[in-house]
């Protein structure tokens, strides 16, 4: 079935409740980064296959907004598609609400999802739609796609503290800590990393992410999970048992947040429960109850984010051996590349010779993410992926862009190299210069306890302005313990985030420039958070290096690196060769 078909039988089924329009988000119920398929629906209408996007159709139009990550990649494929882009954080480009008051008479009914959208946007949307009539509504796309797939619930297995560094317990009275007050809570987790965190509890549910379909609620007295208990293994269920955590069918979960006593407050991020979930968690409330039945989660980014976000000693030290791994697996796919770069191999062929190296491991587990292996002008697309069909064949010329990462059993990896495989321009040197000064500048940094990442980005982003060339996405992003690659809250970026840098945080370091049509280059190791000693004015953080891969320096012009500079790129490469032997 063409797209054009699948959006007009979509309109169709709108058409007969009155609905003039539907907002559809790459979401699914958890808001994670990678769903499952049964929520592909913005895929399945569109054919854009990017993590993030909104797609909006009216009766006779359709737009796709996206960020800069995904320009080059919506354009290709939406050809053909009667689909707009629309470029988010560009001048010119209309907002999902301007643009549908721009079509739309007042109070023609928009529809959203009721378990697509966070009840935070869900408000926001109340307010920037008017005067249309913005309406949640059951999910409709049973009725469109037929061979819709059915979600998929696989084994859960539970993580042991020799790995996780902390019980459940632990966790539990940690959190209650944190949220105890004058009454009673009922902390809602929606999130499943962070569902999967507390309960030290690993699934395969999701791709990429090593996680479980499930939601939990805490209160002082307990943890409920709520998750298919026919896939817990034996052991998983024994160990949650002793810890004192009850369980419940994922399919209970709107019906207990229903029941939540009256007696007790309501705690959870607007901006992580669907406007669904929301509800049915104030539909058993007092009309004139001495207290507010629902706080907002009192920590920006959220208590239990910010819990997770911090590793402990354990947690650390399997990073360090997940690196060093990851490392020796990159090293042997880089000399094969320029083994047999111009005999015909192609970006794919790299993405599969990585999950070969990394095999050779017993403790790895899979890719943390689709490995972006970028030849040429295609690394000027920050997240392309190389298909089967169509990847490119890679030539002894340029570079060659590989961001890369895997799960261990003890940690989680991310990689950028940009590797080069024959005669280069000075310009094309000078930008490698200009990122790797970025990212060396922001590895070197000394920073007072309390601030945060905003306050950080221009060390990495300022040489590679300075040089004339610019990259529009974020700097820094958290990366979870054998969790998700991409977590938050903290982030080192241009915009604001009112989450502080804490000791122990992991994050990324990957600094870019990207010419259109020509070539992309990104360097990116993974940092982590740890004191500075010996600061006469306070305490102080600094940054320790965790990945262990060289950086490649012959295209290096050192002429524009100083000599603190030059010191830190040369120790993190002898650093790397030790570790390696």
């Amino acid at each position: 079935m063409e797209r054009k078909e699948r959006l007009d039988l979509l309109r169709k089924v709108l058409a007969g409740d009155d609905i003039s329009a539907m907002i559809i988000p790459s979401t699914d119920p958890h808001f994670g980064e990678y769903i499952p398929d049964h929520y592909k629906v913005l895929e399945w209408l569109s054919g854009f296959t990017g993590e993030a996007a909104t797609l909006v159709v009216t009766q006779k139009e359709a737009a796709l907004w996206v960020d800069s990550r995904f320009f080059i990649q919506a354009a290709a494929q939406l050809e053909g598609s009667g689909i707009e882009m629309m470029k988010l954080k560009v001048e010119g480009t209309p907002s999902v609400a301007d643009w549908l008051k721009a079509r739309l008479e007042a109070d023609d009914i928009v529809a959203m999802d009721e378990d697509l959208f966070p009840y935070s946007e869900y408000m926001e949307m109340m307010d920037s739609l008017a005067p249309l009539s913005p309406a949640l509504i059951e999910d409709p796309f049973d009725k469109v796609w037929k061979d819709r797939p059915t979600l998929q619930f696989n084994p859960v297995r539970y993580v042991d503290e020799t790995v996780s560094g902390e019980s459940v317990s632990s966790k539990h009275g940690r959190l209650v800590e944190k949220l105890r007050g004058p009454v009673p809570f009922a902390y809602v987790v929606t999130a499943l990393d962070e569902v999967a965190w507390l309960c030290n509890i690993r699934g395969t549910d999701i791709e990429y992410n090593p996680l479980a379909l499930s939601y939990a609620v805490v209160t002082e007295e307990c943890i409920t999970l709520f998750l298919r208990q026919e896939m817990l293994e034996h052991e998983a269920a024994a160990a949650l048992h002793r810890q004192g955590v009850i369980l419940k069918d994922y399919e209970e979960f709107g019906r207990f947040l229903k029941a939540l006593p009256k007696t007790c407050v309501r705690i959870f991020s607007s901006g992580k429960i669907t406007a669904k979930y929301f509800f049915a968690a104030m539909d058993n409330v007092h009309q004139r109850s001495p207290f507010s039945p629902y706080v907002p989660d009192p920590v920006p980014g959220g208590t239990l984010a910010m819990m997770k976000a911090v590793k402990n000693a354990v947690e650390l030290e399997g990073f360090r051996k997940a690196f060093i791994e990851d490392a020796k697996a990159m090293a042997k796919v880089i000399d094969w590349i320029k083994a047999n770069v111009g005999s015909g191999i192609t970006e794919y062929d790299v993405a599969v010779k990585l999950i070969e190296c990394r095999s050779e491991c017993p403790d790895y587990l899979g890719e943390s993410f689709p490995a972006i292996v970028a030849f040429g002008a295609n690394a000027a697309m920050p997240h392309y992926m190389p298909s089967e069909q169509g990847s490119a064949v890679i030539r002894p010329e340029g570079f060659l862009l590989i961001d890369t990462g895997a799960q261990y059993t003890y940690g989680t990896t991310d990689t950028t190299r940009t590797v080069p495989l024959g005669p280069l321009t000075q310009r094309q040197k000078d930008d490698y210069t200009a990122v790797l000064k970025g990212m060396i500048d922001l590895s070197m940094a000394v920073f007072r306890k309390g601030m945060r990442g905003c306050l950080l980005d221009i060390l990495a982003r300022g040489p590679v302005m300075k040089a004339g060339r610019m990259y529009l996405h974020g700097t820094s992003h958290g990366i979870g313990h054998n969790l998700c690659v991409h977590e938050g809250p903290q982030s080192i970026r241009m915009e604001e985030n009112r989450v502080p840098l804490v000791e122990g945080m992991v994050m990324s370091n990957e600094p870019a420039a990207y010419i259109e049509g020509e070539y992309g280059i990104r360097h990116e190791n993974v940092i982590t958070v740890v004191q500075h000693e010996g600061h006469e004015y306070g305490d102080f953080y600094r940054f320790e290096t965790l990945t262990a891969l060289p950086i490649d320096l012959s295209p290096v012009n050192f002429d524009m690196l100083d000599s603190a500079e030059r010191s830190w790129i040369e120790g993190f490469n002898a650093r790397c060769g030790v570790i390696a032997q």
